[in-house]
């Protein structure tokens, strides 16, 4: 069972997984040492699962962030699945999920014309909704 202490140290990793463990204590109310523990604990435990880090996609290149909610007509989704494989450059997250449609494409592009592309070569294996990011 997680106490508060625990959740504050989360939050603050959330905010900032580089912090040094005696920064980290400090703004846990914890010595360093106490509170690096805690994160070796969180971590054996499973809660912490990893670090990450992130990244400005438009620096990159990516001027284009969209969702893109995919309908697949059938119960056979491989061909959709096969593409997306091939597809890793773009795609950022693949959620299968229940509702409206069958999956969600969080989705990357450097350009309309690649986009365009990529909307074409989809529509041969499924239908879909494009939503594109203005701001976030």
């Amino acid at each position: 069972m997680l106490d508060r202490t625990d959740l504050r140290i989360l939050d603050e990793l959330s905010k900032n997984s580089r912090i040094t463990m005696k920064e980290l204590g400090e703004k846990v109310h914890l010595t360093g040492q106490a509170a690096a523990s805690r994160v070796a604990k969180l971590e054996e435990s499973g809660v912490i699962e990893g670090y990450t880090i992130k990244v400005n996609q438009v620096k990159l290149g990516w001027f284009i962030h969209a969702f893109i909610n995919i309908y697949i007509k059938t119960t056979y989704h491989e061909p959709y699945l096969s593409f997306i494989k091939t597809q890793d450059n773009y795609i950022i997250n693949n959620f299968k999920i229940s509702g409206d449609s069958c999956y969600i494409l969080e989705c990357k592009f450097p350009s309309h014309e690649r986009l365009n592309q990529f909307l074409e070569d989809l529509n041969k294996h499924a239908n879909y909704k494009l939503s594109i990011v203005i701001n976030k």
